[in-house]
């Protein structure tokens, strides 16, 4: 078959290698001219990681990543634990790859690319009709036998109206210095739930020396401006004040420039697969990365379009209606747990941290609740590719 693949992100070039290596005609269309990543650190959790290994490019984003192992989050005054779950349970140890999202974008780029999927840079698509794409600067490709939406969170191509949280956060990536922090787990501290500070051991970056760490500040997306006018000496005395462990990593931080601000959002497409085009990524769900999901629903996203084209045998809409099917349960299931869990750590509520703290913490120490946690971590508590198999 002949696809287009619009945008060059994640689920982009994952579903892109795929098709490629099934032996179908595969072009990525996306408006930057040089190839380039976007964002700063993130985990791959196991599920992820499966679909890397099916692609082939689980040992370049080994070599580049950071094994954790363990997710923990403290309470600022009274430095109890209040988020505490493992990777490792009594039935198999796994772990989470903490990556920087360049280093995970030059895996799946060169596994695309290495398929034999043709890159067309500089080709910003603003529509997609009867298997034809346009694009921003007048030009237009095709007839596809299917066109698919990889385009995120902004794309012209899906109807998704998705509902603008509240709170986001300001990201950076500095290197990893000296300090009492373990290099293999993810390390947050909370002042109720309007603060929240995180540190990320993702490992290397491509083109530079050293080992890195992602960091993050939880702010209200409407304070983004106050925060840079008040200036990184307030900001670091309070990001210090509240942990004393992140001075070394907010030291680094000289320019406001550094932080970049991540807006979030939650929705769902109710469909979506339409006439000849397939959905995946940011496209078709959004939601608040609590759960730490948003990289590995676009890679099962793209390995459900895989798969659904082998199942279908080549039948463009047969192979959209069995990825619909075959995603429908696990992208509602982890919406409806990441609309769930988002207030407890990234809202103005004084009752939801209480909560948080004194009862669900407590309860999440109980059996069976830690293996159930660990699952959903992972991202396979619910089955990732419903009816479909690899």
């Amino acid at each position: 078959m002949r696809i287009a693949v619009a945008g060059a992100g994640i689920g982009g070039l994952a579903v892109a290698a795929g098709l490629a290596q099934s032996g179908h005609d595969t072009t990525i269309f996306d408006q930057f001219e040089a190839p380039a990543p976007v964002g700063s650190g993130l985990v791959i959790q196991p599920v992820g990681l499966t679909v890397l290994e099916w692609l082939g490019a689980s040992k370049a984003a080994l070599a580049s990543g950071n094994k954790i192992k363990r997710m923990l989050g403290h309470e600022a005054r009274s430095r109890r634990p209040v988020l505490d779950v493992s990777y490792v349970s009594k039935r198999r140890a796994r772990f989470g790859l903490a990556i920087h999202r360049a280093a995970l974008f030059e895996a799946l780029f060169e596994t695309a690319k290495a398929a034999g999927a043709q890159v067309m840079p500089g080709k910003r698509v603003t529509a997609a009709e009867n298997g034809r794409l346009d694009f921003a600067d007048g030009t237009s490709e095709g007839p596809f036998d299917l066109v698919i939406d990889a385009c995120g969170a902004g794309s012209p191509l899906s109807t998704l109206k998705a509902r603008p949280l509240d709170y986001g956060a300001l990201w950076a990536t500095v290197y990893w210095p000296q300090t009492v922090l373990p290099r293999n787990e993810l390390r947050q501290m909370y002042r109720r739930a309007d603060r929240m500070v995180g540190v990320l051991p993702i490992g290397t970056v491509p083109g530079q020396v050293g080992r890195k760490a992602a960091i993050f500040w939880s702010l209200p997306q409407a304070d983004h401006d106050k925060w840079r006018s008040d200036g990184l000496a307030a900001w670091r005395q309070e990001a210090e004040t509240l942990w004393p462990d992140f001075a070394p990593f907010a030291e680094q931080i000289t320019d406001p420039d550094q932080m970049t601000m991540a807006r979030y959002s939650h929705g769902t497409l109710a469909h979506p697969d339409g006439d000849g085009i397939i959905h995946i990524g940011d496209a078709a769900h959004r939601a608040s990365p609590q759960l730490g999901q948003g990289a590995n629903m676009a890679l099962l996203d793209a390995w459900a379009v895989v798969l659904a084209l082998k199942v279908a045998r080549g039948d463009a809409e047969l192979a959209a209606t069995y990825y619909a099917r075959a995603r429908r349960w696990h992208v509602r299931g982890y919406q409806l747990m990441s609309w769930a869990f988002t207030p407890q750590y990234q809202s103005d509520s004084r009752v939801l941290p209480v909560l948080r703290d004194r009862i669900l913490f407590p309860l999440s120490r109980v059996a069976p609740v830690p293996s159930i946690l660990t699952r959903l971590v992972c991202g396979d508590l619910l089955p990732p590719h419903g009816s479909l198999r690899a």
